[in-house]
């Protein structure tokens, strides 16, 4: 009950107004500066101070309790909030303690010069004052925190951490640090062999992981909050299947490396996503370089609706571009992301509905807006629905990057970037085969425009983009299954929508004369144990959510591919960025049949269009029937 009261006063007294407050905190520390000063006396004689000392030590104090009021309100030590008091707070009030008392020793000895005064005092002094100002200070916040926790009569959760490193670190500062408690973290669990039986902030450290099942039936655990560095992929999976079999479902922060100001908040505790499972390490980006590429120019997105074009927009408006250009024939996303944007960039960001096969629309917004950087991200990319519709993919994707790129020429852009795709490696799909048309389209241009530098970025697919399978197994999830995946057996590589977005404009800001970038997509990931993953991430097993398996459709391979086979790749200064270099060139006749498969598919002409993509495209498998795709297949993945 007492503390009750006296948390109470504490919430009282913060309340009243800040001359209140400094008055009151300047009468507290003089009574604690003078109990320090008697004090130190008391120890220095053991608490039997001579008569002769008695005359020095009061002459003293007045100066002493002078000086460190004066050094307190300089450093402006009066105007602190105790109920947040931390580490810091007590290093400061170190440091206007020791100012005080070379201040104190200075004018006292070598000024006033007393015939008789023990040089042990000043230092008894700094360590009594230090010691009664951290402890006041961290009692009333422990009695604040004690009463919150229990307001109302709510309990704190009994939590576990895993992850006793440096996110470990931070998240129990933050629930201590916070004003109404939700947990109370009674065990670590870490892999590390160095930190088993060890104590953080006095919590111990009970092993490794494997003995999630046993510390959360012996510590009675309730929340799990998992505390790992970016890319433990192996281990945050572990978790997740341990802590399901205890029927509680973990939530994560995001890895410390991510966190701007380097610290955590408990708003950023979250569900476990299958991004987390992917264990993608954090982008590590050039701003000076993506600033130069950027910063004050006209940049043109086309696609800035669908889900590359409306991150890129995000993503450059973060190096202030004197105006973004955005681009898109879908009315509806179009909207969303200039709606998203224009609250907060006003008229620098300018909409406009066009095609990209239209070339009076697109020579209109070249004219009116004179961009100086094009990303090219219009395109159909769903494989089934081209392989249905092939006439249609030539003209959007084709027509529309033959288009751009060349109105890009005519009005000397400076950069133009095409946004390309695995799926044009040895491709299988009419939709892989018009990107990498493209792609030998805007090398053909670049080799003979020398005031637009004409390049292409591939990559493979990205989680959570629109009709991925991240939504479609989402929603299938939901409506109680079965999840459909095509084969056991078939990969993909995958990679963030914000990571993809990063790491192209990070290579798009290379000041080199390559024309081919292709972005480390780590390792390729089964379809299945992605189903799976997010099944278990669902809460659900696999004899509640069936997965089955509905065969290769026309057009798709079992494993992606990076690079052609006569492609060499270079490394650059970023990491996860290589240069492509091709041995060859398209073949001399290229021209002539790109403007006949233009043509075939201006008539609507899906046979010719199919023939002709056999003949631009070597390698392409697109006219064999289903047995013969999946035979492609087993041989790709022999080799």
């Amino acid at each position: 009950m007492a503390v009750h009261r006296l948390a109470g006063w504490v919430e009282h007294f913060e309340q009243q107004s800040k001359p209140t407050r400094i008055a009151a905190l300047i009468a507290a520390h003089l009574m604690i500066f003078s109990l320090a000063y008697l004090g130190a006396f008391a120890f220095r004689f053991d608490f039997q101070i001579p008569e002769e000392m008695w005359g020095p030590m009061w002459q003293g104090l007045p100066l002493l309790l002078a000086v460190k009021t004066g050094v307190f309100a300089a450093l402006k030590m009066f105007q602190g909030w105790w109920k947040y008091v931390s580490l810091y707070d007590v290093i400061t009030v170190a440091y206007a303690l020791a100012i005080s008392s070379l201040l104190f020793l200075g004018i006292h000895f070598f000024v006033l010069r007393p015939e008789v005064f023990p040089r042990s005092i000043y230092l008894l002094d700094f360590t009594l004052s230090l010691v009664f100002l951290a402890g006041v200070r961290g009692s009333l916040r422990l009695i604040r925190e004690a009463v919150a926790a229990h307001a109302g009569g709510r309990r704190p959760k009994n939590l576990l951490i895993v992850g006793a490193g440096d996110l470990g670190d931070l998240l129990v500062r933050e629930i201590t640090r916070a004003d109404r408690l939700r947990y109370r973290p009674v065990a670590f669990l870490d892999d590390d062999p160095k930190k088993c039986g060890l104590r953080l902030h006095g919590i111990p450290i009970e092993g490794p992981l494997s003995r999630l099942s046993e510390v959360v039936a012996a510590r009675h655990v309730e929340e799990i909050i998992i505390a790992l560095p970016a890319g433990e992929r192996d281990q945050l999976r572990r978790v997740v299947e341990r802590a399901r079999e205890c029927d509680i479902q973990p939530r994560i922060l995001p890895a410390v490396e991510t966190v701007l100001d380097g610290g955590v908040s408990l708003g950023q505790v979250r569900e476990v996503s299958i991004t987390d499972l992917l264990g993608r390490d954090p982008v590590e980006l050039d701003a000076d370089a993506l600033g130069r590429f950027v910063e004050d120019r006209v940049v043109m997105v086309t696609g800035a609706g669908g889900s590359i074009g409306a991150e890129l927009c995000r993503q450059i408006m973060r190096f202030e571009p004197r105006r973004l250009v955005m681009v898109d024939c879908a009315e509806t996303p179009l909207f969303a992301i200039h709606r998203e944007l224009v609250s907060d960039h006003g008229d620098r960001v300018r909409p406009h509905i066009a095609n990209v096969a239209d070339p009076g629309r697109m020579e209109s917004i070249f004219a009116r807006e004179s961009p100086q950087v094009v990303l090219h991200a219009a395109a159909y990319k769903h494989v089934p629905l081209m392989e249905q519709n092939p006439a249609e993919a030539v003209k959007n994707n084709v027509i529309g990057t033959r288009i751009v790129a060349d109105a890009s020429a005519v009005h000397r852009v400076d950069s133009f970037v095409l946004i390309s795709t695995d799926k044009a490696v040895n491709p299988t799909s009419v939709m892989g085969a018009t990107k990498r048309i493209t792609e030998l389209y805007i090398q053909r241009l670049g080799s003979r425009t020398k005031q637009t530098r004409f390049c292409a970025v591939r990559f493979g697919n990205v989680l959570g983009s629109n009709g991925s399978v991240v939504p479609i197994f989402r929603e299938q999830i939901r409506r109680g299954g079965p999840v459909t995946v095509t084969h056991p057996e078939m990969t993909r590589y995958f990679m963030t929508i914000p990571e993809a977005v990063q790491l192209v404009l990070q290579a798009a800001a290379f000041e080199t004369d390559d024309d081919l970038f292709i972005l480390d997509m780590g390792s390729p990931v089964r379809i299945a144990d992605l189903a799976r993953d997010m099944i278990r991430l669902s809460g659900m097993s696999e004899e509640e959510i069936p997965i089955i398996y509905t065969g290769i459709r026309p057009g798709e391979k079992l494993y992606e591919e990076l690079t052609l086979d006569q492609e060499k790749v270079d490394d650059t200064s970023h990491a996860k960025i290589f240069i492509g270099h091709r041995s060859g060139r398209p073949a001399v006749d290229f021209q002539v049949r790109f403007s006949a498969l233009l043509r075939a598919a201006n008539l609507g002409d899906d046979r010719r269009v199919r023939r002709l993509l056999d003949l631009l495209v070597p390698g392409y498998t697109g006219g064999a029937d289903r047995d013969n795709v999946v035979e492609f297949n087993r041989r790709r993945a022999a080799r």
